[in-house]
C-alpha cells in the first residue's frame, strides 16, 4: 500500500516541533520501515489513543508539510518528516541501548527514553552515542560499571 508524493507539497511551517510531532513522526518513520506502510489504525494502536485523535494530527501533519495524508490509503512522509522521524527514532535507538546495557529494566527504559528522547540536544546525542559504542566495544568496562552501579558508589 504505497502513496506517492504529490509533484508540489508546502514546505514544514514550524522548526520547533512539539514532543506530540515528533512521536507522531516517529511512529509512521517506524512503521514504514517495518510494514512499508503506514495506517491511522496502526498508529493509534501504537500510540494507545483512539483513531479520531490519531487522523486530527495526521491532517494537521499534513497541512504543516510533514506528511500526505490520503483517507483510507495511508499516510507517507515528505522529506521534512522522514528527517525528523528519523532524527527521533535515532535518539530512541541510541538511549535505550545505552540504558539497557546497564540492565536496567525494560519498563524504566522505555519511561525514561520516552522523557529523554524530545529533549536531549544533537551535541548531547553525540556524546551519548560515543560512550554507548565505547562501552559496547568495551565488556569489562562495561561490567566494572555495573558493579560499581549496583554498590551504589
Amino acid at each position: 500500500m504505497r502513496l506517492t508524493m504529490p509533484a508540489k507539497r508546502k514546505e514544514p511551517t514550524a522548526h520547533v516541533h512539539s514532543p506530540a510531532i515528533e512521536d507522531y513522526l516517529e511512529q509512521i518513520h517506524n512503521l514504514i520501515e517495518a510494514k512499508g506502510y503506514a495506517r491511522v489504525v496502526d498508529i493509534a494502536g501504537n500510540l494507545g489513543i483512539s483513531q479520531a485523535s490519531v487522523t486530527n494530527m495526521i491532517q494537521k501533519l499534513d497541512a504543516e508539510g510533514y506528511v500526505v495524508y490520503e483517507r483510507y490509503r495511508g499516510v507517507v512522509m515528505t522529506e521534512a518528516g522522514k528527517k525528523i522521524g528519523q532524527e527521533i527514532a535515532r535518539r530512541h535507538e541510541v538511549l535505550t541501548r545505552l540504558l539497557a546495557g546497564f540492565g536496567l529494566d525494560p519498563e524504566t527504559v522505555h519511561q525514561d527514553v520516552e522523557g529523554m528522547e524530545h529533549h536531549i540536544s544533537r551535541q548531547t546525542l553525540d556524546v551519548l552515542t560515543l560512550l554507548m559504542e565505547e562501552l559496547e566495544g568495551n565488556p569489562e568496562l562495561l561490567k566494572k560499571l555495573k558493579r560499581k552501579l549496583k554498590s551504589g558508589v
